[in-house]
């Protein structure tokens, strides 16, 4: 198939695009830089054997978008563009509502005046909010959402769900993602983000690396084992073979399908902390921050649903995803930008 990957420079859109050519699929990303770089693609590039074509466009750009889809007659859009941090959304909901449900509706218009009917949208475990059960299934009904990016993940959900309804020769395949970690085992590739971290990770490996002098662990007073956060976290390359396997749904006619991708464990803040610490040999200091606003005490998945009708289970356990984490963060101190 020839699949529209939108935010493909990305970290989770870099890493699929590698899956998606050992499947034997053809790729042309499309991203606007704001929060990623096109170093990425070319290092894929180097882990593939051959260029990515890359088209540098903003999804809320209606022209753009229309005149891409229009010239590459493609069989799938897989969209992972959008603004992601939960605590930033809180800050700055206009933004975010601005960004993400428009970028969504020019794409979904330039698929449909082209023809393109297949879609795979990033959605996220926060469409859950304080969960009704735990391990969440797809079943478990959408929650109180506790933050803006959330609440575009579930909105746009329900645009995509109406839209499906309406045009049932529409398929359209919703991924709940968990908490995606680490990197290619290359090294090349990995998390990037601007400034200071939002997600867990990226702020261990920075502090192991240097860069920060100490990880905030925000909140200890949660109903957990340690008070803590607990989280299910999944390597960013299981994550990336998910969106392949969803393909399959896709050619199987799925008309509307979703599916969690975790792994069904739940780690703690500190649980990764101390699996970092083991497998990489190299001690984080930390402190107790107060806790994030938006942030729950406990979320992991039942993954048994994408096993059963796409094959799909997550391979990877937290030792490997935190030693795939600091080989690159080691080899990039700095990002693709200086890395």
């Amino acid at each position: 198939m020839k699949i529209a990957v939108i935010g493909g420079a990305g970290y989770i859109g870099s890493h699929t695009i590698i899956e998606l050519y050992k499947a034997g699929h053809s790729v042309v990303a499309v991203d606007n830089l704001v929060n990623s770089c096109d170093e990425s693609l070319r290092r894929v590039a180097e882990i593939i054997g051959q260029p990515v074509p890359f088209i540098k466009a903003d999804a809320r750009d209606a022209a753009a978008m229309d005149k891409i889809f229009k010239e590459n007659h493609f069989d799938a859009c897989i969209h992972f563009a959008g603004l992601k941090a939960v605590g930033e959304s809180v800050a700055k909901p206009l933004e975010y509502y601005e960004n993400n449900m428009n970028a969504t509706f020019v794409l979904l218009n330039a698929m449909r005046n082209n023809g393109c009917k297949n879609f795979i949208f990033s959605s996220s475990a926060t469409v859950y909010g304080n969960p009704a059960e735990i391990p969440i299934t797809e079943k478990c009904p959408k929650g109180a959402i506790t933050n803006p990016y959330g609440q575009t993940k579930s909105m746009l959900e329900q645009v995509l769900i109406d839209v499906q309804k309406a045009a049932p020769e529409w398929n359209v395949v919703l991924l709940r993602y968990f908490n995606p970690i680490g990197a290619h085992p290359s090294g090349r590739i990995g998390e990037d983000p601007n400034g200071i971290p939002n997600n867990l990770m990226p702020y261990i490996t920075q502090t192991a690396v240097g860069i920060r002098k100490e990880l905030g662990v925000f909140g200890n007073d949660y109903d957990t084992p340690d008070g803590t956060g607990v989280r299910d976290y999944i390597h960013v390359c299981d994550l990336a073979s998910g969106h392949v396997s969803a393909l399959k749904a896709i050619e199987n006619k799925c008309g509307l399908a979703i599916y969690n991708l975790g792994t069904g464990h739940g780690y703690s803040v500190l649980d990764v902390v101390h699996a970092f610490e083991k497998v990489n040999g190299i001690k984080v200091p930390y402190s107790i921050k107060p806790r994030r606003a938006g942030d729950i005490a406990t979320c992991y998945c039942n993954p048994e649903k994408a096993y059963k009708e796409l094959g799909w289970k997550a391979q990877f356990g937290i030792e490997e995803m935190c030693r795939d984490a600091w080989n690159w963060q080691k080899n990039n101190p700095n990002g693709y930008r200086k890395g």
